[in-house]
């Protein structure tokens, strides 16, 4: 289940929020109680246990005063790879109507050239 650098990643989490209850002087116990959860989730979380729901992270760093940093988590406007793919996929500027009708006017070539060839028997092409 997941990927070891997932894993990896989320033992720092639970490292790191450990780090700032520990210099907020908050026992785990007092940290349940204010982010409305239990003392053996915040455990689960501060070892990085990955069955751990984001709405009780975002409640504990709400109680550390770092929801900023949540909220931060995935910047796009730092995203280069997506900005990337974005641009990419972007649609390519046509050449509109009246850019055509003047290329053509400057060419020699008129409207009435491109009219319907209409043949004796009466049908057009």
């Amino acid at each position: 289940m997941g990927s070891p650098k997932s894993k990896s990643a989320l033992e720092r989490l639970g490292h790191d929020i450990r780090g700032a209850r520990l210099r907020r002087g908050i026992a785990v116990a007092d940290l349940a109680v204010r982010a409305g959860t239990s003392p053996s989730t915040v455990a689960r979380l501060e070892k990085g246990d990955p069955g751990v729901g984001i709405g009780t992270l975002a409640d504990i760093m709400v109680v550390l005063g770092l929801v900023d940093r949540l909220a931060d988590l995935i910047d796009i406007r730092k995203d280069d790879l997506g900005l990337v793919l974005t641009i990419e996929r972007q649609p390519r500027r046509g050449r509109s109507f009246a850019t055509t009708l003047s290329r053509q006017k400057a060419k020699g070539k008129t409207a009435q050239d491109d009219l319907d060839v209409i043949d004796p028997d009466g049908a057009a092409f």
